[in-house]
């Protein structure tokens, strides 16, 4: 099947570097034109470069730290200046903090839900408007394995996802009736530069290649997944093809979670 973004506008979070990067690459590819959102100019510009190479429609990139609600007025205002619209909204921006919960002081847990959460809400209430007016919109939101299956010591980042996950389902109810269809992507292991961080705090001795294939053996299907593999399952909740899809809440793992 080949899957088409023409004529639709997406907004990515998190857009200059791993999972974010892919997804705007991939929804670049397939017509769309494409708003990156991310704090550092320098990585924004490089990434800009990256999806421009494969671009069939235009590509903006916007500093904004969206864990800061007048940073994502300011984007909002820039994007719907440089594209015109909003049809796609992609909620990839976070990091994953976690800690022993007795440890964690309120500044950690109100930085992360600030960055997760808040940041979900705000762009979501910004895009809802248009979206509504137009009957059409897909809201994606990122989140990890913890939102379902939650372990120790990984507060505050599974329970920011857990609440994510819970106000995704919220607004695919609200949004049904105008054809907006929100529903969220549940990140396994993939090779992104994440894994490049953890191979060189943990790594030790042991090679990146080494590293990832270890990581890959905990995995039902053997490896560690790609963030190709991964955008092409954004790209497809965007698309039209998945215009009966809302609600879900999507593990992309290889297997991995414990929760389906």
């Amino acid at each position: 099947m080949d899957i088409r973004l023409d004529g639709r506008s997406a907004v990515i979070t998190g857009g200059s570097k791993g999972l974010g990067l892919a997804m705007a690459q991939r929804f670049a590819e397939s017509g769309a034109d494409v708003a990156i959102l991310a704090r550092t100019p320098e990585t924004l510009a490089e990434a800009k470069q990256q999806i421009q190479a494969g671009a069939q429609g235009k590509v903006t990139a916007v500093s904004a730290d969206v864990s800061k609600a007048a940073d994502i007025r300011r984007a909002y205002g820039t994007v719907m200046s440089d594209l015109g619209k909003i049809d796609i909204l992609v909620n990839n921006a976070g990091q994953g903090i976690r800690g022993p919960s007795e440890e964690l002081t309120d500044e950690i847990w109100q930085a992360d839900l600030d960055l997760k959460l808040f940041a979900q809400i705000r762009l979501s209430r910004l895009v809802f408007p248009q979206m509504k007016q137009r009957r059409w919109g897909r809201i994606i939101n990122v989140l990890n394995l913890g939102a379902k299956a939650p372990g120790p010591d990984s507060a505050p980042t599974s329970v920011s996802r857990a609440a994510q996950m819970a106000f995704s389902k919220v607004l695919s109810a609200e949004g049904a009736p105008y054809n907006i269809l929100v529903n969220s992507l549940h990140v396994g292991i993939i090779v992104t530069d994440q894994i490049v961080r953890r191979h060189s705090r943990e790594g030790a001795n042991v090679s990146l290649e080494d590293f990832i294939a270890q990581a890959g053996r905990e995995v039902p299907l053997g490896r560690m997944g790609r963030a190709e593999e991964f955008a092409n399952i954004a790209c497809f909740l965007a698309s039209e093809a998945a215009s009966y899809v809302t609600g879900c809440a999507i593990n992309v793992d290889g297997g991995r979670s414990p929760v389906v």
